[in-house]
């Protein structure tokens, strides 16, 4: 499409005295005023003259308007004569409005060429089934491209990666399909026989190389050429012969009696319409019925499978197994241009006699755009949709990978499986009542957000073998129990009662509120004469407003009475829900409204972490805490990274057999507080780290992480084989700069890295240590790092369950190599010997340390492992007294 803008600057206005003298022609009077034009010149009376304007004619008859808001307009009234009038023109913006308008209506007209009339998922199945449609019969099939004026370059370019598309489905080779093109214009041009090219690969590519010729649209001729010539290096209608034709339908000459001998001689033409093409034309040309070989080029998918569609049943073999073809109502639509009355407007009519200029109405004539509709059938393949027996469960959304794959969509909470099973489940027994704060601090918004998170929450964890009850409680100046525990029996049942919850608004009384549930909260729960009800009882706070009573003493009767109290809120509601459970781990705080459906697992874990502490429980593990002592840190805060150290201890069964912990503190330089086998009890460890001192040096992360990887998660300083191990760095960000190297050594001996940052400091730095963000916390303040010892603890646990490589780090001593076995490794040892190569290998018949077995290529299980290093450690420690 071509939009010309033409403005067009008046010239300087010029009088016309009365005798025209300045013109050299007669005046005449008109009732109207006009421009003169003598030769090139332009002619005008001054602006705002009133009376009559004059009008000059010279050697030529010549009208112009009298003003630059007018332009002439001439319509033909006969043959010989035209009526001349002016008409009034206004250009400001809107014009250019306009034209843009314009531009974009013209694009989104292709859209709408073809239409089929079915819903947004048949057009996806129609689409989906044409992508994977294939032709392996023995075929000829000849392309005939339009490469006329009336196509363009830019659609021409569009026709031929159509013609591309359509080979993608074509098997060919020269036993099977073979592929030929013509183009036309004013004449045919052969652009490749069908004996050509041999491969699919071959004959896209050629495709691709074809240049635009030009010229008229003489689809008549071209048609002849084919009846003339047949089908170039085609195999002489020994096998069914396909013709298609890709072009607009507007040709120069006519096409019914070539078309027509075309198709009696069994030559099954199908007629593609590109850009905006005459479908009454290219109807002429298709073959019968016209329904089933009349396609559209703009949706290369729909078109390949109304080609293959039709091509299935007598040429290509079947299609896949369920498919089948089905008609559907559609609309074809050609863009004609027609003319229609706009008015009518004064013009002057032309005269012979030397004093007569005539002023009359005349009609004025304006071109149009419009759609004119040709409706039809369109047959199509369909093919099962995986999607159709809706395999998602839970509001989870199927996506259609081909005709029999999927993949689910699952909502959080869900994905326990592909079909978004319940993701959590409480495999815990306890008795559980939610406190949803119902008060006007929380607002209509924030109450109906609890609701939402509740009944995600529940329809994630509670199944028909849940071991749990179920309540639920609201409140702000009074308290209402709506939903008693095990009062329902099913979800449908309980997700319908929260619905059925309603705002009250008033007063925020959280610690009245806990009272009430301590009291009366778990009476309810069905409990027979002689069996006694030994769940544990768990509150879950949902309040997002600061409490208008005191909530401390309320919390602690809670507790007396045996409830065991989780806190969600908002991060502002951080302290007080601490003072309502009693500990930062019993807390849950949120950044944002989405944030608190992401804490679902969370949790789910703290609820089921009731009377067991959240540590790694029987996990083997061998964790080392790095603390930075230096001056950047400063004593007070240093004295908040060792009571962090200490409390985490806490979560841990330390012993040989499960945890052993090692603590480094470090400036400039590291230094070894104790290493991972030399305390066996959570109490040696508590006393060690009351003990660290505090350094004041600079900081250097990467000597700390370098003194870690060498000399303390090593075989002689304690590392046990076979186990997980973690490093925690504990630093405010300073000395960071050559930590990435040294991490990232640990992590390739499978030694996790786990950076905890207070502070402000390089994100990407911090990254590039970590080496994910998921092993990376950074904290705004040394008070705030209790609030995520939990998480922390978590992650750490998380790796303790991952599988374990036995030869990262090297268990292996003095260079010897590690070589895995099935659950198993061995140690090839040079010079020294021993399972881990401990002992220099000695001649002749020196005696050999008693507590080492005399072979040094032992296969060893993670379990003796553990043993033998005790027994290491026990012969160490006999050679220490000896000495």
């Amino acid at each position: 499409m071509w939009v010309f803008l033409g403005l067009f600057p008046h010239p300087p206005a010029r009088s016309i005295g009365s005798g025209c003298g300045s013109c050299g022609g007669e005046a005449v009077t008109a009732e109207q005023g006009v421009f003169i034009r003598v030769g090139r010149r332009l002619l005008t009376t001054p602006a705002g003259a009133p009376g009559p304007c004059r009008v000059c004619r010279g050697k030529g008859r010549s009208y112009f308007c009298p003003s630059d808001k007018m332009f002439l307009s001439s319509s033909p009234e006969t043959p010989r004569k035209k009526m001349i009038s002016c008409r009034f023109v206004t250009m400001n913006l809107l014009s250019f409005e306009s034209i843009c308008i314009f531009l974009l209506s013209q694009a989104l007209l292709v859209l709408g060429i073809q239409q089929i009339h079915v819903g947004q998922e048949m057009i996806g199945k129609i689409s989906a089934a044409g992508q994977l449609m294939q032709c392996s019969a023995s075929l000829d099939v000849l392309f005939l491209l339009d490469g006329s004026y009336s196509i363009g370059r830019g659609t021409f370019e569009r026709s031929k990666h159509f013609a591309g598309k359509l080979c993608d489905a074509l098997d060919i080779h020269p036993d099977r399909v073979r592929v030929g093109m013509i183009q036309f214009s004013s004449t045919p041009h052969l652009e490749f026989p069908l004996d050509s090219y041999l491969t699919k690969q071959e004959v896209k590519e050629r495709i691709k190389r074809t240049v635009f010729r030009g010229g008229s649209t003489e689809i008549g001729r071209a048609l002849k050429y084919i009846l003339h010539k047949g089908f170039p290096g085609g195999r002489n209608a020994s096998v069914p012969e396909v013709l298609i034709i890709i072009s607009d339908g507007k040709s120069q000459g006519s096409t019914a009696m070539p078309a027509m001998q075309v198709k009696e001689r069994h030559i099954t033409v199908f007629a593609v319409g590109i850009k905006f093409p005459r479908w009454e034309e290219l109807h002429v040309l298709a073959s019968e019925p016209p329904e089933r070989h009349l396609l559209f080029a703009g949706d290369a998918d729909d078109a390949a499978n109304g080609l293959y569609s039709t091509l299935s049943d007598p040429v290509c073999t079947a299609t896949a197994p369920g498919c089948k073809v089905e008609s559907h109502p559609c609309e074809r639509r050609t863009l004609e241009t027609v003319k229609e009355l706009a008015g009518s407007y004064v013009c002057w009519r032309g005269s012979k006699q030397p004093n007569a200029v005539q002023a009359s109405l005349c009609p004025f004539i304006r071109w149009k755009r419009v759609m004119i509709k040709h409706p039809s059938r369109c047959f199509r393949t369909v093919c099962p949709d995986p999607c159709d027996s809706q395999p998602c469960q839970n509001g989870g959304t199927c996506v259609p990978e081909g005709l029999d794959r999927y993949h689910c969509l699952c909502l959080l909470g869900y994905g326990g499986d592909i079909h978004c099973a319940a993701k959590l489940s409480l495999e815990c027994s306890v008795d559980l009542l939610f406190l949803v704060d119902s008060s006007a601090g929380v607002t209509l918004e924030g109450f109906l957000r609890f609701k939402a998170f509740l009944k995600r929450f529940l329809q994630a964890v509670v199944g028909q073998d849940s071991p749990m009850s179920v309540g639920v409680a609201q409140y702000d100046d009074d308290v209402k129990i709506p939903i008693e525990l095990s009062q329902h029996k099913d979800t449908f049942s309980l997700m319908k009662s929260i619905d059925a919850l309603n705002f009250s608004g008033g007063r925020t009384l959280t610690g009245r509120a806990l009272q009430y549930i301590a009291q009366h909260g778990f009476r309810s729960i069905p409990v027979f004469a002689d069996v006694q009800d030994d769940l544990p009882h768990v509150v879950v706070l949902l309040t997002d407003s600061k409490s208008q009573d005191s909530v401390a003493e309320a919390a602690k009767y809670a507790k007396d009475q045996n409830l065991f109290l989780i806190g969600i809120g908002s991060s502002f509601m951080r302290a007080e829900l601490t003072t309502v459970t009693g500990n930062p781990q019993q807390t849950i705080v949120y950044s944002d409204p989405q944030d608190l459906f992401n804490r679902m697992p969370e949790l789910q874990r703290k609820i089921c972490s009731v009377g067991n502490p959240e540590g790694c429980q029987a996990q083997s593990l061998d964790l080392a805490f790095a603390v930075d002592a230096s001056s950047g840190v400063g004593p007070e805060n240093f004295l908040h990274l060792r009571r962090f150290v200490r409390s985490s201890c806490l979560h841990f069964v330390i012993n040989r057999d499960v945890t052993q912990i090692a603590l480094v503190i470090y400036g400039s330089t590291a230094h070894t507080v104790f290493a991972l086998d030399t305390h066996t009890s959570t109490s040696a460890v508590l006393q060690a780290i009351d003990q660290v001192p505090f350094l004041g040096d600079s900081a250097s992360a990467g000597s700390a992480l370098l003194h870690v990887y060498s000399d303390v998660m090593t075989v002689q300083k304690g590392a046990r084989p076979g186990v997980n191990k973690v490093v925690v760095l504990l630093t405010n960000g300073g000395g960071m700069q050559d930590a990435a190297a040294q991490a990232q050594q640990l992590r390739h001996n499978g030694i996790l890295v786990f950076v905890v940052v207070i502070g402000d400091t390089e994100r990407d730095t911090l990254l590039r240590v970590a080496g994910s963000p998921t092993y990376l916390v950074h904290i705004s303040s040394y008070e705030d790092l209790q609030y995520y010892q939990g998480l922390i603890i978590e992650r750490i646990c998380e790796e303790a369950r991952s599988p374990v490589n036995l030869c990262k780090p090297n268990p292996c001593m003095n260079q010897g190599v590690c070589i895995l076995g099935p659950g198993s490794y061995r140690c090839e040892c040079h010079g020294w010997e021993g399972p881990h190569c401990e002992t220099r290998a000695l001649r002749g018949d020196s005696p050999r340390s008693p507590a080492l077995p005399p072979r040094s290529h032992g296969q060893w299980s993670p379990r003796g492992l553990q043993h033998f290093s005790r027994a290491l450690q026990h012969s160490k420690r006999q050679m220490d007294q000896r000495h």
